[in-house]
């Protein structure tokens, strides 16, 4: 006798499936905005009316496909974290977002968390997904000796950094400073800010 799978089995397989699609189809990039959900359907081979069902909209879509490549990402960078130190492991993600190909998928991120800022609700599994690197980040601090809440503040801030220049670069292309990483790391280490200086 078969196995008999349930309807929300069935589903979650289906929806994998069109999600290794997409993937395929796209890449390391993803569908830009202006993309129709009946061209990414055309562009896969299936329906408009299935990729409504199991993603929504083209904003989940992109949502996604993007949890998915994160996910990805997260277990190669992974390797350098089990093997480097706290600086290694933000030049590889530095390098990993920086790249030329990353760009359309750097685009999709901001739209997506714009999106979220909204009505992070429909966006649960990508909201969550944004944290990981964080906690490895976090955890290699821990390993160099900080305390649980100030390594989680200096990955905290040291990932809104390295966003907030890519966010630059995508509304400012060529404004951010070369040596960026180099920057931020050494913000970590408090060589950047300015002791304050006594009152006479």
């Amino acid at each position: 006798m078969g196995v008999i799978l349930s309807t929300s089995e069935r589903k979650g397989s289906a929806r994998e499936r069109l999600l290794a699609r997409l993937l395929d189809a796209f890449g390391e990039a993803l569908p830009p905005p202006e993309m129709s959900l009946r061209e990414i359907a055309a562009r896969i081979e299936t329906s408009h009316a299935l990729l409504r069902y199991h993603f929504g909209s083209l904003s989940g879509v992109l949502a996604a496909m993007l949890t998915a490549q994160r996910s990805r990402d997260n277990e190669a960078l992974l390797e350098t974290a089990q093997q480097g130190t706290f600086d290694d492991f933000v030049v590889a993600i530095w390098r990993a977002y920086t790249r030329p190909e990353q760009l359309s998928r750097v685009r999709g991120f901001f739209y997506v968390v714009g999106l979220a800022a909204y009505g992070p609700e429909d966006f649960r599994a990508f909201v969550e997904s944004i944290g990981d690197l964080t906690v490895m980040l976090s955890a290699l601090a821990e390993r160099e000796g900080l305390d649980p809440k100030e390594a989680r503040d200096v990955a905290t801030v040291t990932i809104a950094a390295m966003r907030g220049l890519l966010l630059q670069e995508i509304l400012t292309p060529g404004t951010r400073p070369e040596d960026a990483v180099t920057l931020i790391l050494r913000m970590r280490e408090g060589r950047s800010v300015p002791r304050s200086r006594p009152e006479r």
